[in-house]
């Protein structure tokens, strides 16, 4: 059969437009490994509007709840599959492979796989991943209970796994590239204000060592010397990765690898083709911000499906 929609992902951006398709009444294939998006790892997401406070986890459930209340007959979800192409067909449709080589044919596309975490690479950062180095601080950082840790990053998810970090452990220092911070003022300030808490400013990091664990973080101020800074545990948040691979060939790509889309519609430069969510080239990437690109996007695309 040939859908009239098929959505790629189930992050917030995915969800949206699965429920607003299910309110269309698109025929709708929903295709998505899971329902774990990057806010998953968070204690709390602080944010989500309507919402005062949401563990990432119960965040995740409850998109995956409110999509399947509105699915019906509308929506064919699909669960623990992979997209691994795209391509447009002979007859305008197009065609989208799993990993399992299904298929599944639809009119249009909406591409919502937001992106993963950027790795830090420096000398030792390989070998001592998964031992002392980790990205996340939810699964880890009890581990580190009672010890002196690293954040490295300047945004939100840096600061929010740094307050997260000093729940529970001796000290928490963040260290950032750059001499400015960007995350929300209120939430550095927030964050800075706890005792057990101190951030580093324009460092260019070196090295990680140890022994069998992470035991130093080895990094150089601005015009400085090297620093070796004792620590048992380092928590990166420095950026996301889109997750577009999939995608190469069949629309246009800047040169980090996100979906170029027209902001006002989602468009992407691939006729039949949205995109929403981290995985674009959007200014600002946020929960509210992905559920809102796929909203518009939907509206857009039931406009092209029932005015052509």
């Amino acid at each position: 059969m040939t859908y009239d929609l098929a959505i790629i992902g189930g992050g917030p951006a995915g969800v949206s437009a699965g429920v607003y398709a299910a309110r269309k009444k698109l025929k709708t294939v929903f295709i998505t490994f899971d329902f774990q998006s990057q806010s998953t790892v968070s204690e709390g997401i602080e944010n989500w509007i309507g919402t005062i406070k949401i563990s990432g986890q119960d965040f995740a459930k409850s998109m995956e709840a409110h999509l399947r209340a509105y699915s019906g007959d509308s929506v064919d979800i699909k669960t623990g599959l992979k997209v691994t192409s795209i391509k447009k067909l002979d007859s305008g449709e197009f065609e989208v492979t799993t990993d399992n080589n299904q298929t599944f044919n639809s009119k249009t596309i909406l591409i919502g796989t937001g992106s993963t975490r950027r790795k830090l690479e420096v000398k030792g950062s390989d070998i001592y991943e998964h031992k002392g180095l980790t990205y996340c601080a939810t699964c880890d950082g009890p581990l580190y209970s009672d010890q002196d840790v690293v954040v490295i990053g300047g945004g939100n998810a840096a600061f929010e796994t740094a307050a997260q970090l000093s729940a529970y452990c001796k000290s928490v220092t963040i260290l950032n590239r750059s001499d400015k911070y960007r995350a929300d003022p209120v939430t550095v300030d927030r964050v800075l204000s706890k005792p057990n808490v101190k951030s580093i400013t324009n460092v260019e990091f070196v090295e990680v060592k140890g022994d069998k664990f992470v035991n130093t973080i080895t990094y150089k101020p601005n015009a400085g010397e090297l620093i070796d800074l004792p620590t048992t545990g380092i928590f990166v948040e420095i950026g996301l990765i889109p997750s577009t691979g999939f995608a190469v060939g069949a629309v246009e790509m800047n040169q980090i690898g996100q979906i170029i889309v027209d902001p006002r519609t989602q468009q992407t430069r691939t006729p039949g083709i949205w995109a929403a969510g981290d995985c674009t080239d959007g200014l600002y990437h946020q929960n509210n911000i992905s559920a809102g690109d796929a909203v518009k996007a939907l509206e857009d695309i039931y406009v092209n499906l029932h005015t052509k």
